[in-house]
C-alpha cells in the first residue's frame, strides 16, 4: 500500500488480494495521509476517483469505499492495467482524492449508451458545464478540464466525446475507455456505491494549479492505404480490406503471417485515419472466425487506412513529458489513460521495464484503456491526459 500527497491530490494505491481489502486500504491511506493536516475526507475532498483492475469484484469494492468514505463523492472505472506511482502495475487500485483547496468538481452520468441521443447528451452537458460555471470566480473557465470515463464496450465512444465536447465550448477534455483485463465482456463504471454498465462519467473540474493536457503517439504514416471495402459499422467489424478478406489483406500489407495475427501484432502495426491533416490510430482489437477484424474504434465503408511505421515509444513519450515541462515548468503529476496495446507493444518488444521505469520517473498516474479521449477524438494506441504543475506558492516552499 502507498500513499502520496502530489499538485492537491492524494494518490493512493494498494495489490491488495481482494477488493473489499482494497477498498479498505486505499480508503485508510487516503485518511491517513489527510490525517496528517487534520483534515477529514468528507471536508478535505470533492471526490475519489479509483482505477480499479478487474479481476477485483468490483461491487465489492465499490460498496466497501462507499462504507469507508460514506460522505465523500466517488467515481471511477475497471481497467486493462493500472499506472501507479511504482510504474505499470497489474491486480492493483489507484485512487485519487482531489483536495477541495485546489479543486472545484462537478459530476454528471450518462448511462443507457447504447441507446445515446446526441441532443440530450449535449443538452446533459450544458447543465453539467453550467453547475461548474456557478461554483468557480467569474472569468476563470479557462482554469477548467474534464475528464471522461466510459464503458470500454459500449461502441459509443465517438458519439459520446463528440457531443459533450460540442458543448463544453473551450473547457478541454481527456480521458479513457474502461477496461477487463483483455477479456472483452464486461466493463464497469463506478459512481459512490453502485457499479453501472453502459454509462460513461464526466468530471468537470476548476482548479488553481497550473495545467496542460497531453497527447502522444509513436507512429508517422507510410505510403501503403488500404479501403474498408465490407464493414459491419454497428458493431465495429471490417469483413474485407481492398476487397480481400480483411485479415489477410492486413497481414500481407503489414508483412505478417495472418495464423500469427493476436493482440501483440496489432499493438506494433496499427493503422491510421487521416483527420484534418492529422493522423490517429485506429486499434485493432481481434481475428474473428470468418477472418475479419474487430476494431476498438469506429469504422465505415470507403474508410481509408494507412498502414503506421513505428517510432522509438521510449523517446517519443520522453519527448511528451519534455514538452509539458517546457510549457508548465515542473510538473508535479501525470494523470494519464495508457492504452492498452502500448504497454503489449512494450512488453513484446522487450522494453516495458524501461517505460514503466519512465512513467515513475515522471509521476504518473492512471490506466491502461481500451480507448482514449483527447478534446473531442476518441483515438487508439495513445497516451493521453493532463499533467499539472506548481502554483507560485508550491514552487517558493519547493526552492
Amino acid at each position: 500500500m502507498r500513499a502520496d500527497r502530489l499538485g492537491g491530490v492524494v494518490v493512493a494505491s494498494t495489490s491488495a488480494d481482494n477488493a473489499e481489502q482494497a477498498a479498505r486500504d486505499v480508503a485508510a491511506a487516503i485518511c491517513a495521509q489527510l490525517a496528517a493536516s487534520d483534515d477529514r475526507p468528507e471536508e478535505a475532498l470533492v471526490g475519489v476517483v479509483c482505477f480499479v483492475c478487474a479481476s477485483y469484484d468490483t461491487a465489492v469494492f465499490a460498496a466497501e469505499i462507499r462504507e469507508r468514505l460514506p460522505d465523500t463523492p466517488i467515481y471511477g472505472c475497471t481497467t486493462a492495467g493500472e499506472l501507479t506511482l511504482s510504474g505499470w502495475a497489474s491486480h492493483s487500485v489507484l485512487a485519487l482524492g482531489f483536495l477541495r483547496s485546489n479543486f472545484t468538481l462537478t459530476a454528471h452520468m450518462l448511462e443507457n449508451l447504447s441507446h445515446f441521443g446526441v441532443e440530450e447528451g449535449r443538452a446533459a452537458t450544458v447543465e453539467a458545464r453550467a453547475a461548474l460555471i456557478a461554483k468557480i470566480p467569474e472569468g476563470e473557465i479557462d482554469r477548467c478540464f474534464g475528464l471522461l470515463l466510459i464503458d470500454g464496450m459500449c461502441r459509443r465512444e465517438e458519439a459520446v466525446i463528440s457531443a459533450l465536447y460540442s458543448a463544453l465550448d473551450d473547457i478541454p477534455v481527456v480521458g479513457g475507455s474502461a477496461g477487463d483485463s483483455m477479456s472483452f465482456e464486461k466493463t464497469w463504471m463506478i459512481r459512490d456505491g453502485a457499479i453501472y454498465r453502459d454509462a460513461a462519467l464526466l468530471l468537470l473540474f476548476h482548479t488553481d494549479i497550473p495545467f496542460a493536457t497531453f497527447k502522444c503517439d509513436y507512429f508517422e504514416p507510410t505510403a501503403l492505404k488500404m479501403v474498408v471495402t465490407e464493414a459491419d459499422t454497428e458493431s465495429r467489424v471490417v469483413r474485407e480490406l481492398n476487397a480481400e478478406p480483411a485479415a489477410q489483406e492486413y497481414a500481407h500489407q503489414v508483412g505478417l503471417i495472418e495464423s500469427s495475427l493476436d493482440a501483440a501484432s496489432f499493438a506494433s502495426h496499427p493503422v491510421l485515419v487521416g483527420v484534418g491533416g492529422q493522423y490517429y490510430a485506429r486499434s485493432i482489437q481481434k481475428v474473428n472466425a470468418d477472418g475479419s477484424l474487430s476494431f476498438f474504434c469506429a469504422i465505415d465503408e470507403g474508410l481509408v487506412l494507412t498502414v503506421a511505421k513505428s517510432l522509438d515509444p521510449y523517446e517519443s513519450t520522453l519527448a511528451t513529458f519534455e514538452r509539458m515541462e517546457g510549457e508548465l515548468g515542473a510538473v508535479s503529476l501525470y494523470i494519464g489513460f495508457d492504452c492498452v496495446l502500448r504497454r503489449l507493444g512494450a512488453e513484446r518488444n522487450q522494453i516495458a521495464h524501461r517505460l514503466s521505469e519512465l512513467y515513475r520517473a515522471h509521476r504518473v498516474v492512471g490506466f491502461n484503456t481500451y480507448g482514449e479521449q483527447y478534446r473531442s477524438m476518441h483515438v487508439n494506441q495513445t497516451f493521453t491526459g493532463i499533467a499539472f504543475g506548481h502554483r507560485p506558492r508550491d514552487e517558493e516552499r519547493l526552492s
